[in-house]
């Protein structure tokens, strides 16, 4: 789903991301074996040579380890395709060096922007490693305890997504009717009977998948419930056409939990240290931008935080009854469905 939320669903597929460029670099290396010596050490770092340029195994696998959710199984497939695409990469970067593009001040402009941006992010990055620690194991039992609904008592959930037609009459008058309905089948037969026009899309997901400030939730509704939002023309309508308990134990959940938390307060301390450098730094703001300066970097600060804030305190914080819940958590939750 798209959220700025992280999940532990994508921790796992960074851990399986992890082990990609080292399968890749096992298979280059043994199909380099049988050359010797130091130019058999040099081919295998070479993956392709266009009009003489090279094409590095590096480049392949730092593009490798950036693909969520890639299996050490599909590294050799993937990494052909990563080259093909590196190839035509290189080949328009060489006709560019040959207009010279490389010269076009709005290009090296963006070139310095670019620059700018990956070594104030690798700054705070290797900051961040080195001031946060592993979570306790109390902090990890805690977090377990306090999230039933990823963990003791998790379900796998097939959703069905619908979007309903209709004026505020007809959307008031049929409203009553959904929610009395205690299956997905008794749903649509009321939808039918009412000449609404809807559409439905059914995806089945686990608890983990969900964006972290839905999973308590759905974790309220029964089968053949649902969450209802207005909207303009018509109603959402997010059915929990059926799960199935499928729980988590606390040493299953431990690896999960601590990547999660070791990664939320990394957040926390990249938002703090940010504000430190604000304070001890002598920051002039210059004609138009003098006026109410102070006010918009309070406000830009507080908008960053808001935006990294650590996952548990967003899912905490939203509450509502199975009925009806807080349009703007629906809103991003239901973009991951379809």
């Amino acid at each position: 789903m798209h959220t700025n939320q992280p999940t532990f669903a994508r921790h796992r597929a960074l851990q399986r991301a992890a082990l990609v460029p080292i399968v890749v670099a096992t298979a280059l290396l043994v199909a380099g074996c049988g050359k010797d010596g130091k130019e058999g050490a040099k081919a295998t770092q070479t993956a392709a040579r266009i009009n003489g340029e090279e094409v590095t195994v590096h480049q392949i696998n730092m593009v490798l380890e950036r693909q969520q959710g890639l299996k050490p199984e599909q590294a050799e497939p993937a990494s052909r395709q990563i080259l093909e695409s590196l190839i035509d990469q290189e080949l328009a970067l060489q006709k560019a060096t040959e207009q010279k593009l490389d010269r076009d001040p709005q290009i090296i402009q963006m070139l310095d922007a670019t620059r700018r941006n990956l070594l104030a992010r690798a700054y705070l990055e290797k900051a961040a490693q080195a001031s946060v620690g592993a979570p306790p194991a109390e902090d990890i039992k805690k977090y377990f305890d306090e999230h039933p609904a990823l963990f003791s008592q998790r379900r796998i959930y097939m959703l069905q997504d619908f979007t309903i037609q209709g004026d505020a009459e007809q959307i008031k008058a049929i409203t009553p009717k959904l929610q009395v309905t205690d299956s997905s089948q008794a749903f649509v037969d009321v939808l039918k009977g009412s000449g609404l026009k809807f559409a439905v899309n059914q995806v089945t997901q686990p608890a983990e998948a969900l964006p972290l400030n839905l999973v308590d939730q759905f974790a309220k509704l029964v089968d053949g419930k649902g969450m209802y939002q207005g909207m303009n023309g018509g109603l959402k309508v997010v059915l929990v056409a059926a799960s199935k308990p499928q729980p988590i134990s606390l040493d299953q959940a431990k690896p999960m939990i601590e990547r999660f938390l070791t990664e939320s307060r990394k957040q926390e301390f990249i938002q703090k240290e940010t504000k430190n450098l604000r304070t001890a730094a002598k920051i002039e703001y210059m004609g138009k931008f003098a006026e109410k300066a102070a006010g918009a970097a309070s406000g830009a600060a507080s908008g960053a935080a808001a935006a990294s804030a650590p996952a548990p305190t967003a899912a905490a914080s939203t509450a509502s009854s199975a009925n009806g819940i807080d349009a703007a958590a629906l809103n991003k939750g239901l973009s991951g469905l379809k």
